[in-house]
């Protein structure tokens, strides 16, 4: 088996590439990054990837000649290239739309033309917009944010490849957390952690009952080694694992460290929600206690 990894230097696709590199039946890995958020880390380390298996290509998903080389000597393709940001974040929407858009363009249409026999896209659940209601792949998205606009429309060209031809999979995945290689501290429950372990503080917008709906790293990274590896049916999956409001993270962190202090700003206003139910192909029954569980081994992580 021979994989293209699409933004496989970044958060998820560093820890997938560990798990992939492993099982004899992939001959070859590719890992095609422009870079963009200059995270050298995959790169470094005591612990040394397959690296007869792996190979590093950088580029950017509109250099169309670049990409179809790699394209056309792959039979998985795993897109998880993307510019991304935090649910709600609304600003640089050319970047959004030219990166997750037209680049997710770009990849489908070579990718047509190829010999993939399977893809997978890592879609958002941000494409629902928000809701307090718990929402499932049945319910209309409707997307309120340039990235979550532009996930959604990355979601229209991969369904011309859905046939018989090319099984093909789309992930809405949840806000991802935990520790991996290729760190990002931009979302919700990795920055709470960071600012706990270093200022014993954080910073809550809003009234903190704003959901979201959340999955761990390491779980994802274990349920897309699955996708890559065995016969699941293709189709659209909500990847999520539970959805918790912001104060229930925080009372899980304050257990941990006893010490924390919380600043509220803007206490009044309600922020929005977004509450996503699970549709996998794998069990869900992620609970409070694998939260914190999850949060003291990320405690662990620190070097100090």
């Amino acid at each position: 088996m021979n994989i293209l990894i699409t933004g496989g230097a970044g958060y998820i696709g560093s820890e997938l590439t560990k798990l992939l590199g492993i099982h004899p039946q992939v001959n070859r890995i590719v890992i095609y990054d422009n870079l963009s958020r200059g995270n050298y880390n995959l790169f470094m380390g005591a612990n040394k990837l397959h690296s007869a298996k792996v190979r590093f290509i950088k580029g950017e998903l509109l250099d169309s000649r670049k990409l179809q080389k790699e394209v056309n000597e792959a039979d998985t393709v795993i897109h998880l290239a993307a510019k991304v940001t935090t649910p709600f974040a609304d600003y640089n929407p050319h970047e959004f739309d030219q990166s997750n858009n037209w680049g997710t363009a770009e990849l489908t249409y070579l990718v047509e033309q190829s010999n993939v026999s399977k893809f997978i896209y890592a879609s958002s659940a941000s494409v629902y917009g928000s809701s307090v209601n718990e929402l499932d792949v049945s319910d209309p998205i409707n997307a309120k944010t340039f990235y979550g606009i532009s996930k959604m429309n990355g979601e229209e060209h991969v369904k011309v490849l859905q046939g018989d031809k090319i099984q093909t999979y789309i992930l809405r995945m949840g806000n991802v957390y935990g520790f991996s290689t290729s760190m990002r501290f931009d979302t919700v429950i990795n920055k709470f952690i960071f600012d706990a372990n270093f200022s014993n503080r954080l910073r809550i917008f809003g009234d903190g009952n704003q959901t979201r709906s959340f999955i761990h790293i390491d779980r994802l990274s274990k349920h897309l080694e699955e996708l890559c590896l065995t016969e699941v049916k293709a189709g659209t999956y909500n990847l999520v694992e539970n959805t918790f409001t912001v104060n229930e993270i925080v009372d899980e962190l304050k257990s941990i460290y006893p010490e924390l202090e919380m600043i509220f700003v803007n206490q009044t206003m309600e922020l929005r929600s977004l509450n996503v139910k699970p549709n996998t192909w794998y069990k869900t029954d992620i609970g409070k206690d694998v939260l914190r569980n999850d949060l003291k081994d990320f405690k662990s992580r620190f070097r100090f």
